[in-house]
């Protein structure tokens, strides 16, 4: 963190889709200059205070113009706030600059990146040096992967309550989920894909559960990837197109923490099918939405989450738990759980350590307890 910065906290991407409503939240919720000091960054002064006006954000909002191209103008920014948000993606074609520059100045970064080969690519390039200057740079602040991160945590946390001891195995199940595809999701997408052809080594930490782990290769997992019976929800499963990220970042989770879930830990994640239920992003499969494009206020609102977590101890005991977004869980949930991560990383984690983290080994129980109290989630025991 950067104690001296003017700024708590920037939101550089804040004209885009995602990073308006991220801004918007911290308006609404915090206005401006009270107890959390942010700002509004992008490349376009203009834009800028478009955005402020139509979000209905005080004429007062700071506004810092910086852009990818202009090296020196991400640099002066990223110095003048203690956390850095950004929403400007593809990652790996429009965030190597960005995360250095936080690295090297000792400003924390927090993103949304689905992109997994270009995490593991950040983890070698900038672990050690935010170790150093003590920048905490946090990826997967939003769907993927906070619920399912912060949802085996919790669920090893009751374990511990009500079993005595951790489990060796999490089951997450989405059971039912409303939301759009913005331009931004359908963009990475398209961006990895296009990295893989170019590549083809890639496909390797694509497919390695524990791609995001250096020096430490996991047991075996169980494959998602496939239509089966769960005897443990009485339904049949299938494929969920998040989980060849949720379940790296929840290793790398377990791996920074120092394995709490042991070192044998298996996890998976697979969406019940229910006939008619709505279990998966609409838009995918379509004609995607360009970038800057997303669901409307109304889809947003009537959007939510419903994800069950069911930790199995070695002799057969198990606890339920579950999470669940009161948005559509792209942008509406998102949104909120990336402020409030920032928040929670600058305001209430001033011990952590520099590094590469994941929100939820670096956050732990201080961000469910700020994701439930600000951003909509709920975080109960089943059982």
């Amino acid at each position: 963190m950067n104690p001296a910065a003017e700024f708590d906290i920037i939101v550089y991407g804040a004209t885009g889709y995602t990073g308006r409503l991220v801004a918007e939240h911290l308006a609404q919720r915090y206005g401006v200059g009270g107890e959390v000091k942010w700002a509004m960054a992008g490349r376009s002064q203009a834009k800028l205070e478009q955005v402020r006006d139509e979000i209905g954000a005080p004429q007062g909002t700071p506004l810092v113009v910086a852009g990818a191209d202009d090296p020196a103008s991400l640099e002066a920014m990223v110095r003048r706030t203690k956390a850095l948000i950004t929403t400007v993606g593809p990652y790996q074609l429009y965030g190597d600059k960005v995360i250095a520059a936080c690295a090297a100045a000792g400003t924390d970064y927090l993103d949304l990146t689905g992109e997994p080969n270009w995490m593991a690519r950040t983890i070698a390039a900038h672990h050690e040096t935010a170790q150093k200057t003590g920048a905490r740079l946090c990826h997967s602040c939003g769907f993927d992967s906070i619920p399912f991160e912060l949802g085996v945590l919790f669920c090893e946390e009751t374990a511990k309550q009500k079993l005595g001891g951790p489990v060796p195995r999490v089951k997450a199940r989405l059971r039912a989920m409303r939301g759009g595809l913005s331009g931004g999701t359908a963009a990475s997408g398209a961006a990895t894909m296009a990295a893989i052809q170019k590549d083809p080594s890639q496909l390797a930490v694509m497919m390695n559960d524990f791609a995001l782990t250096p020096g430490f290769q996991g047991p075996a997992q169980p494959p998602g990837n496939q239509v089966q019976h769960d005897e443990d929800v009485g339904a049949d499963v299938g494929p969920f197109m998040m989980a060849v990220i949720n379940t790296k970042n929840v290793h790398r989770s377990n791996f920074l923490m120092g394995h709490p879930y042991g070192r044998d830990f298996q996890y998976d994640e697979m969406s019940i099918l229910v006939p008619g239920a709505p279990t998966e992003f609409t838009a995918v499969g379509q004609a995607g939405p360009k970038p800057g494009e997303g669901p409307t206020k109304e889809e947003r609102e009537s959007g939510f989450f419903d994800v069950l977590l069911i930790g199995i101890a070695a002799d057969g005991r198990k606890v339920r738990v579950s999470v669940k977004g009161d948005r559509d869980p792209g942008y509406g949930s998102t949104s909120k759980m990336l402020a409030e991560s920032a928040i929670c990383l600058v305001k209430e984690c001033p011990e952590v350590p520099g590094g590469v983290w994941t929100p939820g080994a670096a956050m732990q129980t201080k961000l469910i307890e700020r994701l439930q109290a600000h951003a909509g989630l709920t975080f109960m025991v089943e059982d």
